[in-house]
């Protein structure tokens, strides 16, 4: 089998998105599936205005059409709703070929934080950009129950995995990173929709730690002077700061999985977040590995009596092997439908 999938987000993006995609692909060609990308990276592309690490494709539709008509594959899967994912959903709809789609992020809050547009008026484009296709992939029941009131249909599920071998506890340092303990990390883009103030604003013992980059790192560097900024971290330099963390804190009430809470409990580190979606959908009530809260400095004072290995066996319940089956199980049955009418 032969899949083409449309992203507006690739590489050089360091995102959920990205890593969950760049994941299944390996995974699919273990099954001996064929991905042909369609990506910004093909594309003369622009800055994202408030946002510059972000690109956006300046592509027409003759240059989208001709990448996946010479993809030749079986199935085309639309993963982002941006200049290419239109571009890409239009092509489907004029040749009539099934196609499905996913949903990473909250699209209506995130373009409503940086534009003056009205909410409503991006969820109905949500509900016209994904209930065109026959299938739209999302990873939790609690995106699934949100996306159902918005009016979206066909939806499927779609989970993440986390790399075992990569994320994994180490021996503690006494005092890694030259900060006192217990450490609370968090890890992420570094931007507003990450709420990462109401984790820097917490009265907590030790210190805090933020890894990543982003449009908001040098505002935040400068109003918490006390906290220690490392920018961006990848490969064993992310894990060993994982490892060497008390406990991870998730502060976003936006994102709608968290890859990073599977990193961190896979390094044997509980975790702290609010109980919204993604978070209440790994860490289930009574877990010991991490503790939820509409109190963020309870639940990271609570984190801290957690246990590591509770945290490690939690994580190991998550695989990409097994989430690349649902995404490949979900592209057979879009594909088993017939495609809905040009719209």
């Amino acid at each position: 089998m032969k899949i083409t999938i449309v992203t507006d987000a690739w590489h050089p993006q360091v995102n959920g998105v990205v890593r969950s995609i760049q994941n299944t692909n390996r995974e699919l060609e273990r099954m001996g599936v064929e991905v042909s990308m369609v990506t910004p990276q093909t594309f003369r592309n622009v800055p994202c205005p408030t946002y510059p690490e972000i690109r956006l494709s300046v592509a027409t539709y003759g240059q989208v059409a001709r990448e996946i008509e010479l993809a030749a594959s079986d199935a085309v899967h639309i993963a982002t709703e941006g200049p290419l994912g239109i571009l890409a959903r239009r092509w489907c709809l004029r040749n009539g070929v099934a196609f499905s789609t996913s949903y990473h992020t909250r699209f209506p809050e995130y373009v409503a934080a940086r534009f003056p547009v009205p909410i409503p008026w991006v969820q109905a484009f949500v509900r016209w950009f994904h209930n065109a296709g026959n299938g739209c992939m999302v990873a939790t029941a609690s995106l699934e129950r949100e996306l159902l009131r918005l009016g979206l249909r066909n939806l499927l599920r779609w989970s993440r995995g986390i790399d075992q071998t990569l994320f994994c506890p180490l021996p503690p340092e006494e005092k890694p990173f030259g900060l006192p303990r217990p450490i609370f990390l968090t890890v992420g883009r570094v931007s507003m929709e990450k709420n990462l103030p109401a984790f820097l604003d917490l009265d907590l013992p030790g210190s805090k730690m933020v890894v990543g980059d982003g449009p908001a790192r040098a505002d935040l560097q400068r109003r918490y002077p006390d906290v220690h900024f490392t920018g961006l971290k990848t490969g064993k330099d992310l894990a060993h700061a994982y490892a060497q963390a008390d406990v991870f804190v998730f502060p976003s009430r936006t994102d709608t999985f968290g890859n990073t809470i599977l990193e961190a409990l896979a390094s044997g580190v509980p975790v702290a977040a609010y109980p919204v979606t993604g978070p209440i959908d790994i860490i289930e009530p009574g877990s010991r590995a991490g503790a939820l809260h509409e109190d963020l400095r309870q639940a990271c004072l609570t984190a801290l009596t957690c246990s590591r290995e509770d945290a490690r066996t939690l994580a190991r319940t998550f695989t990409w092997e097994a989430a690349s089956r649902q995404f490949l199980d979900n592209i057979r049955m879009s594909q088993s439908h017939v495609a809905l009418p040009a719209r």
